[in-house]
């Protein structure tokens, strides 16, 4: 019997565009697989388009990125309409986008994670909230979106010229300087892991959704000791959050002499499905093609149903 599977895409965030190429790149992997696929461009009209599919699928797959998507809302009007579903579950999502919230968790785990502070705009408009060079961060985007590098002792205060259309509070995060890794996870178990290296400034949005802007080096080039360390704190991480499925962690490696090592800045529990995404790059040279990748998604979802 054949199975049939709704991809969710699109979405309201400030991340719509990279979700519609996570689900075309989806739909066109389930369609070559003999899956029965039902594309559904997200909007405010959700709960109008999934009521049908109670009755008409097997399973979502959920490639929303961002508010709503996978914070938790989207995974809990699933769950109210029974409707089985990708990845990461409601609390384990509303967990992981809500980046104070997340970063507790780790470091009630042990997990290293840099020293950062919750502000609200106000406190940012009277002045730097924290010793540069440091990071502002809104508390529930994903993709770098809204992120601000402040590492001059020169810079103009944050916000001084510029409107924040995400909300009053922020979180500032000391910049930890060195390089990016990421690791995927992905059954609970570690995947693989590689390394970033923008071409200019730091991995921002533009660099990580347009061709060409950085390279990745996998294997991350890093000592066999922490390359150990990196997976290891991955999948503590995603267990620490309750994660289900394919989830990415990201840190920063500082291997300088008086270096800081490892901190994990963040999990992300829907990674992105595109050319350029990270979890596709890593499967692949582990043996899995994006097609198997999106397959045992599919199949780990309705597994877990």
């Amino acid at each position: 019997m054949t199975r049939r599977v709704a991809v969710l895409m699109g979405g309201l965030s400030a991340e719509r565009e990279v979700s519609l190429v996570s689900g075309a790149a989806v739909i066109k992997a389930l369609t070559s697989l003999g899956y029965s696929v039902i594309a559904i461009d997200v909007g405010h009209d959700i709960v109008t388009k999934l009521a049908p599919m109670r009755s008409s699928v097997d399973v979502i797959f959920n490639a929303l990125h961002g508010q709503h998507g996978e914070d938790g809302c989207v995974q809990g009007l699933c769950e109210l309409m029974d409707i089985p579903y990708s990845h990461s579950g409601v609390l384990a999502s509303a967990l992981a986008m809500n980046k104070p919230l997340a970063k507790r968790l780790f470091q009630e785990a042990g997990i290293p994670v840099a020293a950062s502070r919750v502000v609200t705009r106000d406190e940012v408009l009277a002045g730097h909230p924290m010793r540069r060079p440091y990071v502002l961060k809104p508390i529930d985007e994903g993709s770098s979106v809204g992120v601000r590098l402040f590492v001059d002792d020169d810079a103009p205060p944050p916000f001084d010229s510029e409107p924040w259309p995400y909300g009053n509070e922020v979180m500032a995060e000391a910049y930890i300087p060195g390089r990016e890794i990421t690791v995927a996870v992905m059954g609970n178990k570690p995947l693989g892991m590689l390394e970033i290296r923008p071409h200019e400034g730091f991995y921002d949005y533009d660099t990580k959704y347009l061709e060409g802007r950085a390279e990745h080096l996998i294997p991350a080039p890093i000592p066999g000791t922490d390359h150990a360390a990196a997976l290891d704190i991955a999948e503590r991480a995603h267990r620490a959050l309750g994660c289900e499925g394919v989830s990415r962690a990201d840190f920063r490696y500082d291997d300088s002499e008086q270096g800081m090592g490892l901190r994990l800045l963040e999990i992300n529990t829907q990674p992105g499905m595109t050319p350029q995404s990270l979890v596709p790059e890593i499967a692949a040279h582990a043996g899995l093609s994006f097609s198997e990748l999106v397959d045992w998604i599919v199949e780990d979802a309705i597994c877990r149903a």
